[in-house]
């Protein structure tokens, strides 16, 4: 036999123990993917029906509001939040699994509709569905916490902890807290899910949402905000792309066996609009708390900043919005992306408004990029509001052509949200206006 053989099966060895040991990660399913449900309170709280398969939902059958096809609602946030509760009577039925991410980042919407008009149907639709996952000794029953991803909702158990005062939210929360001290990290940074060490910037809004919401309903503050602005940070480090102010997908701490990753950087190729999305709020979320002595906030104000800069200068001139890939609008089957839009708007108003960009540089990018996305939103032949032309689930991707290749449809989940969000805010004032009534 040839001397060099055995050397020769090393790299063939090590191949093999990487598609074991580096999976890649699944915590954002598209349409198809296996859905596992929780255990529930009791018996009067029964989990969803396990199915082999299950997508995005589009609500139960015969779900029917009054609004007409062709004229604006009042109020698109009502509309939009009277939508989901109409589709979805058991918010457990809406994704591909019970508890998802998804339903936290609608939730903070719902929150925000409350604190507008203090109608308590927005927190007791919430209240229902967190309490399908946390019993009477505090217990959480949802998924494991071994992805980023399931933190985000736990945010909205120490919501409920914050309104009520509800031991049990608390003791539920803090399963989600002590579970930060022992979850993986590379340099610094969560991974997005404990079986590789890879890093997203989905992660970084997913986990921070939930550690701010504790921080602020609970305490811990000062772990908090260091964790935060440390997760904020590293990722900037990262995935920066050069001096544009605009951030890459995510990064790996082994590229060598990441197929998606730059071999020398580890960095994934492109900017995904609504990636670059979760960061931008996670950005202004965090500044909205983040005490003004606390030593890393003048960094994470600068990486906002810049990030809004490099936002008005990637918006499409023409629509307002803002593309799939933010900084390609140039490329062939590039598309304007709803979702990552509506997140844009709604990180730049909210900057606005808590004195951290100019009004004279921003409102008319605001604006516009608002305005943009009423061609895709409408009312349908139910009455109920539909959002067009966005994906669904989007993990990390290898190139460009993955990217923009993506199928689009009606309602994606991610892009329900991001209208319920940017829409509670731009109307906020008006919506203040009916507590008087």
């Amino acid at each position: 036999m040839d001397a060099k053989a055995p050397f020769r099966l090393i790299p063939v060895v090590l191949i093999l123990l990487s598609s074991l040991l580096f999976l890649p990660e699944t915590s954002h399913p598209q349409s198809g993917d296996r859905i596992q449900p929780p255990s529930t309170r009791d018996s009067t709280q029964p989990a969803p029906k396990s199915r082999q398969r299950r997508g995005t939902s589009q609500g139960v059958a015969g779900a029917r509001l009054k609004y007409v096809p062709g004229n604006a609602p009042a109020f698109w946030s009502i509309a939009t939040a009277e939508t989901i509760m109409e589709r979805y009577p058991d918010y457990r039925e809406a994704y591909w699994k019970p508890w998802s991410y998804v339903q936290g980042y609608v939730f903070h919407g719902f929150e925000m509709l409350y604190r507008s008009t203090g109608n308590p149907r927005y927190l007791d639709y919430i209240k229902r569905y967190v309490d399908y996952f946390v019993d009477e000794q505090g217990n959480f029953l949802g998924d494991s916490l071994n992805n980023l991803d399931n933190f985000m909702t736990g945010s909205s158990i120490a919501t409920m902890y914050g309104y009520t005062g509800d031991e049990r939210y608390k003791i539920a929360a803090a399963q989600f807290r002590r579970a930060l001290d022992r979850y993986p990290r590379s340099d610094g940074q969560f991974w997005h899910g404990k079986r590789s060490a890879h890093m997203w910037i989905d992660g970084v809004f997913m986990g921070q949402m939930f550690v701010l919401r504790y921080a602020s309903t609970i305490g811990d503050r000062a772990y908090c905000f260091d964790e935060a602005a440390l997760q904020i940070l590293t990722f900037a480090r990262h995935c920066s792309k050069g001096n544009s102010g605009l951030y890459l997908h995510a990064w790996s701490a082994h590229p060598q066996l990441t197929p998606w990753a730059n071999p020398k950087t580890g960095c994934s190729p492109e900017v995904w609009s609504e990636g670059l999305g979760w960061y931008a709020l996670i950005l202004v979320e965090t500044l909205a708390v983040l005490p003004s002595d606390h030593p890393k906030r003048g960094e994470v104000e600068e990486i906002y900043r810049g990030l809004a800069e490099g936002l008005a200068a990637a918006q499409d001139q023409k629509s307002g919005g803002w593309y799939m890939i933010v900084d390609k609008g140039d490329h062939p089957g590039n598309w304007i992306d709803p979702s990552g839009t509506a997140m844009f708007v709604y990180a730049l108003q909210r900057g606005i408004d808590l004195g951290l960009l100019s009004k004279e540089r921003y409102a008319e990018i605001t604006v516009r990029g608002y305005n943009s996305l009423f061609d895709f939103v409408r009312i349908n032949h139910q009455g109920l509001v539909d959002i067009h032309g966005a994906g669904d689930g989007i993990s990390v991707k290898k190139d460009y052509e993955t990217y923009v290749g993506v199928p689009r449809m009606v309602n994606a989940k991610e892009a329900v949200g991001g209208l319920l969000w940017v829409t509670a805010l731009m109307e906020e004032r008006e919506l203040e206006k009916l507590k008087s009534r």
